[in-house]
This record gives structure tokens, sequence and C-alpha cells, in this order.
């Protein structure tokens, strides 16, 4: 049996027009800490316990990401794991997040909702 090489995700790289700025949001919205503070990029915590780190990236003639056509249907980068999926998309409607109606079915469920700059964030179980 062939060992796997990976063990998990260490970072994720958002592009934003103000770093600063987006981070207040992903910190109020999401609960995301500051760990790193530049004037090009905010290094955040996702959460205690997670080794993932989310860096917003200061772009020039930011444009929001945009996943190309497929016949998946998928239109984001990233997925999160919400601790609960519907607790969490009821708090981000109440903290005014623009989120889409929750899809799928059975056990996995899913939803899509957009940071400041209109990035695609996704929430799965």
């Amino acid at each position: 049996m062939i060992q796997p090489l990976l063990k998990g995700m260490e970072g994720v790289f958002i592009p934003v027009t103000d770093p600063t700025k987006s981070a207040k949001w992903y910190e109020d919205k999401l609960g995301c800490k500051p760990l790193y503070l530049e004037e090009e990029a905010v290094t955040m915590k996702l959460a205690e316990g997670s080794q993932t780190v989310i860096t917003l990236v200061r772009t020039p003639n930011h444009k929001p990401m945009k996943f190309p056509e497929n016949d998946f249907g998928v239109g984001k980068y990233y997925n999160f794991i919400p601790l609960d999926i519907d607790k969490t998309y009821k708090m981000l409607i109440e903290k005014g997040v623009e989120v889409n109606q929750i899809g799928g079915e059975g056990t996995t469920r899913y939803f899509t909702f957009y940071d400041p700059d209109r990035n695609p964030l996704g929430c799965c179980n």
C-alpha cells in the first residue's frame, strides 16, 4: 500500500482588495483570529486547534475568485467544515452575510456564502 505524502491543508490564500478591512470581516463574521498583520496580507487562524490558516492577500485590480465552468456544478475553490451546518447558516444570515440556499441531500449538505470582495466560499458537512 502506498503511504500518503500529505496530512492536511496548512493555508488557504484568498485575494482581497484590502487585507485589513477583510480581516475584520473574517473575524466578526467567521470568528477567525489574526496571527500576522502585514501591509500586503493578513494571516488568520481558522479556529482554535486547527492547523489551517487563511491568508488574505491584497491583489491589485481585484476580481472575485471564479471557478471555471464545469459539468460537476462546483463554483468555488474552498469548502469549510462547519461545526453545525444549520447553525452556521442561520448565524451568517443574522450577521448580514450574503448566503445561498442550503443544497445537498442526506448527510451531505452545503451552501455558498460571499466575503466583502464577492469571493465565493463554501460550507459542507
